[in-house]
């Protein structure tokens, strides 16, 4: 389908004429949204898109939220940021029309059931077991580190259902029923407080053979569609230019400007870390269009990675600005479990700080960011694998 930016523009323009913001039920708005293929425009037409140029898609959010419709993004950062792009890439017409619609408007949240125990940067190393049962799977495991866990009611699920396969060739994808009896969710209290992660633990939980999404062995290349989405679902958190963390900076520094409390080292400081955010807010803009394609490039680690970095950066800037109020960390309660740190940075800078040292290992930890960049990007030698072509069940295991 040919369509440009005009008429995409015009096609938003007439829904929100036909369905006001301050008038018409938030999800509402999003099911008729998807209905007319502005949720996911570079989406096929009948799964929530009109099948235009993936760059469209990011323009016609912002035409919504200009509008004064409201960013869900956080509600439902997986579903949004993850899931809905890997079922649309991977799954198939009955998948697509059982999960997108109700994705989108927000009637079911999802999470993100990969990392493990004894798997998190080396995550083709799991060894939570799906062992066919008929016309379903059966679950046996623990997974760790599972944000939203508590309030999702679905879950994207990697397990092994060969483990005399090699570890990346014995895993497959699962489209998990959090309801499921054998399914149960525990806390994981943070240093802020709050216990916005999970661990999961599966006991004989059965999955439909019907919820595998795409075939049986292939659920790593189906894990990579997921993760690098969510590293550029991470990496573009922040907002617009000036917004969120670094816009929390500015405030910061204008009540220490006002207060007496500032200098010239911090005027530079504030000002470099102001060129960086910016920087990265760019290449995101970039990662964003390559997403819609269903497989971004190496911008999703470099977004990531930046973001991590940065954000702890700025908010030690902002901390330190606080001088000894910084020592001190009150009562007050983020918001909401899963709410981005654009949401963290407009409560507390201090507690924020804290959640922002999460940022470097959640979603693939600094490291494993750089190790991607240095592989793929600059071509430089792989780190030694002495397990790839072994059997699971052969390597050595903690």
């Amino acid at each position: 389908m040919s369509t440009d930016l005009a008429t995409v523009t015009d096609l938003v323009e007439k829904f929100l004429a036909e369905h006001p913001p301050a008038s018409t039920d938030d999800q509402v708005l999003r099911g008729a949204r998807f209905d007319a293929g502005l949720a996911y425009p570079h989406f096929d037409q009948g799964f929530g898109g009109l099948g235009v140029d993936p760059t469209l898609s990011p323009v016609v959010e912002r035409l919504f939220l200009d509008a004064g419709c409201s960013d869900w993004s956080s509600r439902n950062v997986i579903g949004l940021g993850m899931a809905a792009q890997t079922v649309h890439t991977h799954g198939t017409p009955a998948q697509k029309t059982k999960y997108l619609r109700p994705l989108f408007t927000g009637e079911e949240i999802w999470c993100q059931l990969f990392s493990e125990p004894g798997a998190g940067s080396d995550l083709a190393a799991l060894a939570t077991r799906a062992v066919p049962d008929g016309d379903e799977y059966v679950l046996n495991g623990q997974k760790i580190w599972t944000s939203l866990g508590h309030m999702a009611r679905r879950g994207l699920l990697v397990a092994r259902t060969d483990p005399d396969q090699p570890k990346h060739r014995g895993l497959s994808y699962f489209l998990l029923d959090m309801t499921t009896p054998g399914v149960e969710v525990r806390g994981l209290r943070q240093i802020t407080g709050q216990a916005e992660f999970n661990e999961v633990y599966l006991t004989d939980a059965r999955v439909p053979a019907a919820d595998l999404l795409g075939a049986v062995g292939d659920g790593w290349r189906v894990a990579m569609t997921t993760l690098m989405n969510e590293r550029v679902a991470i990496g573009r958190r922040g907002g617009g230019r000036g917004d969120g963390p670094i816009g929390a900076a500015v405030r910061a520094y204008r009540k220490a400007v006002a207060e007496g409390r500032a200098d010239a080292a911090d005027r530079d400081r504030l000002l470099q870390l102001w060129t960086r955010v910016e920087a990265a807010r760019l290449t995101n803009t970039r990662a964003a269009a390559r997403a819609g394609q269903g497989a971004p490039g190496p911008e999703g680690s470099i977004a990531k990675l930046q973001f991590a970095e940065l954000n702890k950066a700025v908010f030690e800037f902002a901390v330190d600005l606080a001088g000894d109020e910084a020592m001190l960390i009150d009562d007050y309660t983020f918001s909401r479990p899963g709410a981005s740190s654009a949401s963290h940075a407009a409560q507390d800078v201090r507690k924020a700080y804290l959640r922002s040292l999460a940022n470097s290992i959640e979603g693939g930890t600094s490291e494993i960011m750089r190790n991607i960049l240095g592989e793929r990007v600059l071509g430089l030698p792989g780190e030694p694998r002495i397990d790839r072509d072994r059997p699971w069940k052969d390597v050595p295991r903690s």
